[in-house]
């Protein structure tokens, strides 16, 4: 069974193709880069995933289910690339709403809530509205939230935007961590020096069309750089 899988994935809005028979499969424990310019179809895939909207033709499955089966979404931690945090609720009560959400119950709450905050490093802003959090704040508050129940399956859009170089690196981290504990962890990220830290394979999507995916041993080639291979895949010839 795979944690993630597109299979002849299409997706349309009106006459646009926003992914285009994309055929993705992605292990148990592994740690994927998906890369692509603006507009390449990186956050559709996304959706499709976790169940947001619906293939146009195709399927998406996320723990080997149909994404829109609830039990596809227990065990699954996402970082959307626009967090919204929501008005006058302190952070300690949007990490109780999003472990609830996650399944957890009774004390197991109060443990994961101090366990991710303290990883994070906001849980001196448990008790402060999260949307007067500075950006790069809501952003550890974000991971906060998606690290909840330490989940199986791991997606994150733009993890890194709006952190400072601590952030950053403090974002490797617990991506890092989450891989070593066997979590399969999807990176949607423009920023490729990340991604090569952090994956050990890519896929790499143009105008709703993967173009190149595999192993990064594989698609780097000596002398190269990730971004020779992106470059190469994404630029029309």
């Amino acid at each position: 069974m795979y944690a993630l899988e597109l299979a002849s994935a299409t997706k349309r809005y009106g006459r646009r193709h926003a992914l285009a028979q994309v055929d993705l499969a992605v292990p148990q424990g592994t740690s994927v880069g998906l890369l692509g310019a603006n507009g390449a179809g990186k956050t559709t895939a996304l959706r499709l995933l976790l169940g947001f909207v619906r293939p146009t033709r195709g399927a998406a499955r996320l723990r080997g289910c149909d994404p829109f089966d609830p039990k596809a979404r227990r065990g699954v931690g996402y970082l959307p690339e626009r967090l919204r945090l929501p008005a006058a609720m302190t952070l300690e009560r949007f990490l109780r709403v999003h472990a609830a959400l996650a399944g957890l119950r009774g004390a197991d709450v109060a443990r994961e809530i101090e366990a991710v905050t303290e990883t994070t490093g906001v849980r001196d802003r448990l008790h402060e509205p999260v949307d007067g959090l500075s950006k790069g704040l809501a952003q550890r508050a974000g991971f906060a939230q998606a690290l909840l129940g330490k989940p199986e399956v791991l997606l994150l859009d733009e993890p890194t935007s709006g952190l400072d170089p601590l952030g950053v690196r403090d974002a490797r981290g617990w991506i890092e961590a989450a891989r070593a504990r066997g979590a399969t962890v999807l990176v949607s990220s423009h920023q490729l020096s990340e991604v090569e830290r952090t994956c050990d394979h890519v896929a790499i999507l143009r105008e709703g069309r993967l173009v190149a995916s595999g192993a990064l041993e594989t698609l780097v080639q000596p002398g190269e750089t990730l971004e020779d291979v992106f470059v190469r895949a994404v630029r029309p010839s």
